[in-house]
């Protein structure tokens, strides 16, 4: 089954214009049954053509801008309660050894349906903030010189911002294991690999595991 909804905010979207698609339903049925009999059918047809024109739209292919220099590599690193985590860590060191890289972590502010229709973000933004700067900390300290900027509540629409503006050679998704992890139940690696041009490298951070270990 083809998923119309590209990301969480055409879903949002969705569900307001079916709230005002069954009030105007109604509205209509209250003046006269065949004025609200033509208002469905109007409606739904328009609803059934734009599903089908989402259906048929590709991807957008966002590419990357050419190096510099062969041993230059730019890296773009998606994480977010992971951002942390040894695991990732360890990829993007592993990922860098031979270049002259520039890394760069982008951060999705997270929130709830509610809080981001209220425009209510600075809570969100604020932890994601403070996961971020951890993350860069940590990386100075296994040798990794890296930047970080926080990103779109949507990750897909952070990713596409920062390939936009950044041009990396390889993106780096971070994710928790699968069933503690919502990107991977929404799909948005595969999603990503469909829409971007760019090598993506998915990596699983258990940071359950690792507090484990620590103890």
């Amino acid at each position: 089954m083809v998923n119309p909804f590209r990301s969480e905010a055409d879903a949002y979207r969705f569900v307001w214009l079916t709230i005002g698609y069954f009030a105007l339903i109604v509205a209509g049925s209250l003046v006269s049954k065949w004025l609200g009999l033509a208002i469905f059918v109007v409606l739904t047809l328009g609803l059934l053509r734009w599903m089908a024109i989402r259906r048929r739209e590709k991807p957008v292919q966002t590419a990357t801008r050419p190096r510099s220099a062969e041993d230059e590599k730019r890296i773009l690193v998606i994480a977010n309660e992971t951002v942390g985590g040894a695991a990732l860590r360890e990829a993007i060191k592993s990922k860098s050894e031979g270049f002259r890289v520039e890394v760069l972590v982008v951060c999705p502010a997270l929130n709830s349906p509610i809080r981001h229709w209220a425009s209510d973000e600075d809570a969100a933004r604020a932890a994601a903030q403070d996961r971020l700067d951890a993350s860069l900390g940590r990386l100075r300290e296994v040798g990794i010189s890296a930047r970080g900027e926080i990103g779109d509540a949507e990750p897909l629409q952070a990713m596409e911002d920062a390939l936009r503006t950044f041009g990396p050679d390889e993106l780096i998704i971070s994710t928790h294991p699968e069933g503690r992890s919502h990107w991977l139940e929404r799909g948005i690696v595969e999603q990503a690999r469909e829409r971007f041009a760019v090598p993506i490298t998915h990596v699983v951070v258990d940071l359950e595991a690792e507090r484990e270990e620590i103890r």
